[in-house]
């Protein structure tokens, strides 16, 4: 199918992107989503996804006289914006949750699958929603331009090389006319740190999230949030037990009825291990020679009993169900099991669901009071560790300056 190129004649000016500038990651292609690395891949100055010409980035953005305004992220460099952009294209749910987070969940118009989009959150505070079923999948056997076309939206916030390099989708030219067709790309992958592939920086949870209220000017509404999470961090690791005193834990996937799992390991970097850090979780697997999930390795109970964690933690696709649900379901699998029930972690009902993949500003809150609770629950006893009606307010009604 040929589409025409609608910035020639179609594409209003607020959409237009001016200039950016950035090194981009081009080369070999990895092995779709389950890989936690790949080969190296060779640097270009291409800047293909970002804009026409280059031209210097700094760390951050710069509105101008007009009311235009500049956001600065790697890989793809500076994209200029005449407006806010309206309509915008995420490919994976952290950054849903942070537009959610910002009031401009509206705007989100896609998710690469809707089955790694966790939003049972939301419905602790009141008035804050999003309908999965409203968003295009971008993925369907492979990610097809044709949705990009379709959706027009105003922005693709998405890492190009998540479409080039870690699923292999694209090459260099399908992000160039995407671009020049439709619209920019801005993002970065934050959500894991072990890719050979991504040799540009990398950002922090809160550091994406800040790029992402540059673009939807949304400042005050970013440092009311953050001030939530670092006062209930702040008095969280004020309460923790001495680090010799607190579980470590085996991040794994696995199934309903698991025989099997697969490692994950938790003292890697990444948006979504940023809640078990917070709270000083150290990784069970840690000078045994196992790898994380990129290594394919997969352990059966009587190799997790030879470790024997303090604790586990299980994802990813039971984060719909309740606690009582999954100690019904798998944790009552695992006491039933031969060698299962022998896990001290088992013993001591130390079996959590391991939280999404995908972590965006409000997964994490929430993460961190549940893991809180759960790993120690004689030290926090409170119902609540933040204030879901501040917090609701600020996603909502935004915050008077």
């Amino acid at each position: 199918m040929s589409y025409p190129n609608k910035l020639s004649f179609e594409r209003p000016t607020r959409r237009e992107v001016v200039k950016g500038a950035g090194t981009l990651v081009s080369g070999g292609l990895l092995a779709g989503c389950s890989g936690e690395s790949g080969q190296q891949s060779q640097t270009t100055d291409t800047a293909d996804a970002g804009a026409d010409t280059a031209s210097s980035a700094t760390d951050t953005g710069v509105v101008t006289s007009d009311g235009s305004y500049s956001v600065t992220m790697e890989p793809v460099g500076t994209v200029e914006f005449e407006s806010v952009p309206e309509t915008i294209a995420p490919f994976t749910a952290d950054y849903i949750d942070m537009l959610v987070a910002l009031g401009h969940g509206d705007a989100v118009q896609s998710i690469w699958y809707r089955g790694r989009y966790k939003t049972l959150h939301y419905e602790e505070l009141d008035g804050v929603s999003i309908d999965l079923e409203d968003l295009t999948q971008l993925w369907n056997d492979g990610v097809s331009k044709e949705p990009f076309y379709e959706m027009d939206a105003d922005l693709h916030l998405i890492d190009p090389h998540a479409l080039t390099v870690w699923l292999g989708a694209w090459d260099q030219s399908d992000l160039r006319e995407v671009r020049e067709n439709v619209a920019p790309f801005l993002g970065n992958l934050i959500f894991r740190r072990t890719d050979d592939w991504h040799n540009y920086r990398y950002y922090s949870l809160y550091e994406a999230f800040e790029k992402v209220a540059e673009m939807v000017h949304e400042r005050a509404r970013f440092e009311a949030i953050r001030s939530i999470h670092d006062e209930m961090v702040t008095t969280i690791q004020s309460r923790l037990p001495a680090p010799e005193d607190r579980p470590n834990a085996a991040l794994m996937f696995a199934g309903e009825e698991p025989e099997e799992f697969t490692p994950y390991r938790i003292s890697g970097s990444g948006a979504n291990k940023e809640h078990f850090h917070t709270l000083g979780i150290s990784d069970a697997f840690s000078d045994t020679g196992i790898e994380g999930y990129s290594g394919s390795q997969s352990l059966d109970y009587e190799t997790l009993l030879e470790i024997d964690p303090d604790s586990l933690l299980l994802r990813y696709h039971r984060e719909g169900k309740t606690r009582e649900e999954f100690e019904n379901s798998v944790l009552a699998s695992m006491k039933d099991h031969e060698v299962g029930s022998q896990l001290t972690a088992v013993q001591n009902d130390r079996v959590f669901r391991g939280g999404p993949i995908y972590a965006g500003p409000l997964h994490n809150l929430f993460m961190i009071e549940r893991y809180a609770k759960r790993y120690f629950p004689d030290e926090f006893t409170e119902a609540q560790l933040f204030d879901r009606e501040q917090l609701a307010t600020i996603i909502t009604d935004g915050v008077n300056e």
